[in-house]
């Protein structure tokens, strides 16, 4: 793998190296090997680098001028605990282990404009490169946070990029305001009498109370939350009794599930109406209830400011018009951990179309280098823009 100076991005050796990340993913907190490349390049370009801040994660520093300014560009690193299906040269090596939302691009391309910006030295002020582990729900934006980073980089706004399928890969979108939801984690236990399965009156049937709780779950966005204001409340595992013992009502209904809402107000009302509906199926079915709410990931709200910024410098990159109306996802992002504390933007770059219908967390899913180029431009484009000489 040459790295030279005769692309200002190396194109063809980011492609290989986004390719070789690729065939070698690593989940959340164990992204050892990739770290490693990651602060090596960062090294070998002269950038400043910290190592294992809040694990595995990467912070590289470029300082240049006299600039007071100082600002954050995020990148994640993990990949998913599922396996590729797909057929491809660089194809995953690792069992049960895929890059299936496209994280191994995103490191390329944030690696890609730190290593030309330490070439070109074009701006006044101060970069940090994130390159953050464990993004998909291991928390690895907090950890980094809770080891530190704030005290030992401080910033005064922080930017973040993902891919995105059915957009351009010379196509952006950035738009102020919402664009992740939260993502809560809940559970509920409903604990009865079991009992024989013929003598249902002999004991406190936790399986049917677990059968009236999910129907009127549902009810909460339906009839709870204001209309206008998205929110999803979903179950999404249930353990109960046992196929070997149909006969057996068990004790015991445990059901988990996510919440998702875009204003804190929503967020505090998925919490408590979970918990109403619970306690009081419980209380019809004579039974008790154990709730557990998990409050994960703050949603993902673009400052208006930084989202200025963000769209400058897309408009100087991208080839096409920027996107200014794309509606927010109700997916979440721990890039919230980092937004929360300073003004931050939240950006969407096109993928190209979703081949075979392959989204993020799909199987078959792969990120697009047709895209590495624009996404290295902008992130240089908002640098210089930013941090102005």
């Amino acid at each position: 793998m040459q790295w030279g100076d005769n692309d200002p991005f190396e194109l063809e050796a980011m492609v290989a190296l986004r390719r070789d990340l690729h065939a070698h993913p690593e989940l959340g907190f164990e992204e050892v090997r990739t770290s490693a490349i990651v602060a090596d390049k960062l090294a070998e370009a002269g950038i400043d680098v910290h190592r294992g801040l809040g694990g595995t994660g990467i912070v590289g520093t470029l300082k240049i001028g006299e600039g007071t300014r100082r600002i954050a560009l995020r990148a994640d690193m993990d990949a998913l605990a599922m396996p590729e299906l797909a057929e491809r040269p660089y194809r995953s090596e690792t069992a049960n282990t895929m890059h299936a939302c496209g994280h191994d691009g995103h490191t390329v391309m944030l690696l890609a404009a730190a290593r030309h910006l330490a070439r070109s030295r074009n701006f006044s002020g101060t970069v940090h490169f994130i390159f953050q582990p464990a993004e998909e729900g291991r928390g690895g934006a907090k950890a980094m946070i809770e080891d530190g980073f704030f005290d030992l980089f401080p910033v005064d706004a922080v930017y973040g990029l993902h891919n995105m399928p059915g957009l351009a890969v010379d196509e952006m979108a950035v738009v102020p305001g919402p664009q992740l939801a939260s993502s809560d984690s809940w559970t509920v236990t409903f604990s009865g009498t079991g009992t024989h399965g013929a003598k249902p009156h002999l004991g406190r049937d936790a399986v049917t109370a677990a059968g009236h709780f999910l129907a009127a779950l549902h009810t909460i966005v339906a009839r709870v939350v204001d209309p206008l204001q998205p929110a999803v409340v979903s179950a999404c595992a249930l353990q109960a009794g046992d196929f070997n013992a149909l006969n057996v009502i068990p004790d015991q209904v445990r059901i988990g599930g996510t919440a998702r809402a875009y204003s804190p107000i929503v967020r505090d009302q998925l919490e408590a109406e979970i918990g109403v509906i619970a306690r009081g199926v419980a209380a019809t079915f004579g039974i008790a209830a154990n709730y557990v709410f998990e409050r994960r990931i703050p949603p993902v709200v673009n400052a208006a400011d930084a989202t200025m910024r963000a769209l400058r410098a897309a408009k100087a990159v991208s080839e096409r018009p920027v996107v200014e109306n794309f509606p927010p996802s109700t997916a979440g992002d721990d890039f919230a951990e980092f937004s929360a504390r300073v003004p931050g933007a939240y950006v969407w770059l096109g993928n190209g179309p979703a081949v075979d219908g392959a989204l993020h967390h799909n199987s078959r899913y792969d990120f697009n280098d047709d895209a590495i180029l624009t996404g290295a431009r902008f992130w240089t484009a908002l640098v210089e823009q930013e941090l102005r000489q």
